[in-house]
């Protein structure tokens, strides 16, 4: 543990219960539910809760909450294991599924009813909410309530054998209709429900609630702290109640944290399912989502999610942070690791009028200024290049350094070259600039440069340039509108994802594959698209731009 930094609230907690005895050890979960992808959110739930087991020397696991198979799909497991392995939350072979406990489940149902602390209920899902009451008035008993164990044990058996239809008959708590907490009024239990399940098949036709099941599995698995986000603090009560009346000596404790939220960002699932099926995005994981499997596809990296959540802190107040942190996270984590090569997005021609057409000369680069051991490449440099469009102008304004009639500019890592003139096609667009270079100011050499220039421009040889595709993204919705409209619809931005498909890069980059990452000199940091790209078509995602206003705060 680090002694330098201030300790979390929940650390403080665990250090009290282990100095008194409490807990001898630390034994943590991820209990997500496989009904869809993981976001951002959940990544700071993975990271501190198997931080919290690593930091205490302890244990970690991670267990599916399958027990509502009515949304559940093999597909969301294995997106979950895949990103709670690709974050390093290393969960060896403690792998759990709600649904390995089932039978214990059931039998810890049987255990209440016989402690006459459950009973079966015929009312309706609407009858049950007309009984349990509002905030300001007490809830009615169900007419249930006073069943006997007998009875109770009874019908439950034949809940279990499919006896009854969905929604005919449920499990109810006994315990408070009168508690000003409305989840302690004898919540429900376990439904009926004849649906098959992806693990179980169709064994079971009764399913029991988040709210049981929950404690329950905690307990099975000897977990010491429940870390949960702040929407389960009112249901603290009732996971308590089903511990300790179950049975359980050493109980779990659950420790509610404030969630994760990321401003004018779409995490809700209902949204991105529909995004997906209409086909706005091309699965969970676009690049354009904040789902973990849409960010490492995108290029971000576990080591800046780790700092995001790190910077972001841990505490019991809400708080919104914004996309330019987690931005600042991944450009502080690659402008150090990413070797920066030349790209071009908007190619036109240069011509070096005055180099010989038939000669080509490597010029020595250095990966990565800022990070000597990267070393250094070479790269071909001949008479036909690539430039940016947007380097060249006819009649520039003030402060323009870069190429135009009679300026002359260095190209990066090689020559001088000054502009003597342009093409034009039909349209009046211009295809090819024309220059000359002085042979006397080769970037590496010991010479003395004979003048200076201002401006430095970075290019591609065009026959050994590799073509690739570059998808430019921004944020999904219109934060200027705001991520939803008045019908709560989302607001979409239409220029989320451009495509430019005729972009050039110097060789460094044949070769790349799947999620290889590079800075592009002006243009951003860019990651290889694991989905579509392919040897002999490129594809490059731009995980962020090289510049943004955003400042860390200073420490207090």
């Amino acid at each position: 543990m680090s002694e330098e930094r201030s300790r979390n609230f929940i650390e403080c907690e665990i250090d009290k219960d282990l100095k008194e005895g409490v807990y001898d050890t630390v034994h943590t979960r991820f209990p997500p539910e496989p009904n869809g992808y993981l976001h951002i959110g959940h990544a700071k739930s993975i990271l501190l809760n198997y931080g919290l087991a690593k930091e205490y020397g302890g244990s970690f696991n991670l267990r599916f909450d399958d027990t509502n198979p009515t949304k559940e799909k093999s597909e969301f497991v294995e997106s979950i294991k895949a990103d709670v392995q690709w974050l390093g939350a290393d969960y060896e072979d403690r792998l759990f599924f709600a649904s390995d406990y089932f039978d214990r489940m059931y039998d810890a149902a049987v255990t209440l009813i016989n402690k006459g602390l459950a009973y079966v209920s015929d009312l309706s899902a609407d009858d049950i909410r007309e009984y349990r009451g509002t905030l300001t008035e007490p809830g009615m008993d169900d007419p249930s309530r006073s069943r006997s164990v007998e009875e109770n044990l009874k019908l439950f058996a034949e809940m279990k054998d499919g006896k009854y239809a969905d929604g005919e008959k449920t499990l109810r708590a006994k315990i408070d209709m009168s508690s000003p907490n409305i989840n302690m009024r004898d919540p429900i239990i376990y439904r009926v429900a004849h649906l098959t399940h992806q693990n179980t098949g169709d064994k079971w036709c009764i399913y029991p609630m988040y709210d049981f099941a929950h404690p329950l599995e905690d307990a099975f698995e000897g977990i010491t702290h429940s870390i949960c986000t702040l929407e389960f603090e009112d249901h603290r009560p009732l996971y308590n109640w089903v511990v300790e009346n179950v049975g359980f000596e050493n109980p779990p404790r659950q420790i509610e944290f404030a969630k994760l939220y990321l401003k004018d960002v779409v995490t809700g699932k209902r949204y991105i399912k529909k995004l997906v099926e209409q086909g706005i995005v091309d699965g969970w994981d676009d690049p354009r989502l904040v789902s973990i499997a849409g960010l490492r596809r995108r290029g971000y990296t576990p080591d800046s999610l780790r700092t995001f959540v790190e910077l972001s802190g841990i505490s019991k107040a809400n708080s919104t942070a914004e996309m330019p942190l987690l931005e600042y996270c991944i450009r502080e984590d690659l402008k150090i690791k990413d070797s920066r090569i030349m790209a071009i997005l908007d190619p036109i021609k240069l011509v070096i009028d005055n180099y010989p057409a038939d000669q080509t000369e490597m010029v020595e680069a250095v990966n990565n200024p800022d990070n000597p051991e990267l070393g250094s490449r070479t790269v071909p440099f001949g008479r036909e290049l690539y430039i940016e469009r947007e380097d060249f102008m006819e009649e520039p304004p003030k402060k323009y350094y870069r190429l135009f009639p009679g300026n002359e500019v260095r190209l990066m890592n090689a020559y001088f070259v000054k502009c003597t003139g342009f093409e034009k096609d039909e349209q009046g667009v211009v295809t090819t600039v024309h220059c000359t270079y002085d042979p006397e100011t080769k970037q590496g050499t010991d010479k003395e440069m004979p003048r200076k220039v201002k401006g430095t421009i970075h290019w591609g040889k065009c026959d050994s340039a590799v073509r690739f595709t570059a998808r430019l993204y921004e944020n999904i919705v219109d934060e200027e509108k705001g991520v939803y409209d008045e019908n709560g619809d989302l607001n979409l931005n239409p220029n989320s994802c451009v495509i430019m498909k005729e972009c050039y890069a110097e060789p460094a980059l044949k070769g790349a594959k799947a999620y290889d990452s590079f800075q592009f000199v002006r243009n951003g940091f860019f990651c290889v698209d694991s989905k579509d790209s392919s040897d002999d078509d490129i594809v490059m995602n731009r995980i962020v731009s090289l510049k943004s206003s955003f400042k860390l705060p200073a420490a207090t």
